[in-house]
């Protein structure tokens, strides 16, 4: 068994789309980053590299690479979970948070939680996505962006 750890922090903007888990938000603001910058995957695919050591999304998916420009943080995880599958792990499970003060997340975490899932070719209720605010403190509680916490569980296939 082998356990990783992922975090990810994008700042809220204007004329971006905010897109979380896979799933389009309707919140007049975006995150900013050079794929679609979804907070929760990029924290998803840090903690599945994380447990396989296989680096982090950085080194995998570089920002001064123009090919993950604009880049479907779902399809970054279906690429991260092929690596993960040739070099013999398979996810046991995901556990993550979303921390922002707003929109309302829970109507969507279901959602979130299957497209991950999908993405992984795993079973949904290996998945958890939660949401938290941080009562108006700090960057996320005063809606200057978000941020995203993962742990993943892998075992060895082989």
């Amino acid at each position: 068994m082998r356990i990783g750890i992922g975090y990810d922090v994008h700042k809220l903007c204007e004329d971006r789309k905010l897109i979380l888990g896979g799933v389009e938000i309707k919140n007049g603001k975006g995150l900013l980053g050079h794929s679609d910058a979804d907070v929760l995957v990029h924290a998803v695919i840090d903690a599945i590299l994380g447990a396989a050591g296989l680096g982090d999304i950085g080194k995998m998916f570089p920002d001064s690479d123009d090919t993950y420009k604009g880049a479907n943080s779902i399809g970054l995880l279906k690429i991260v979970n092929k690596k993960m599958s040739e070099n013999n792990y398979e996810i046991m499970n995901i556990d993550s948070i979303i921390v922002a003060q707003s929109p309302k997340l829970s109507p969507h975490l279901e959602k979130m939680s299957i497209n991950i899932a999908d993405a992984c070719g795993i079973n949904k209720n290996r998945i958890n996505v939660k949401a938290t605010t941080e009562e108006k403190l700090g960057f996320t509680g005063e809606n200057k962006g978000m941020a995203a916490h993962a742990v993943c569980l892998l075992q060895e296939t082989c």
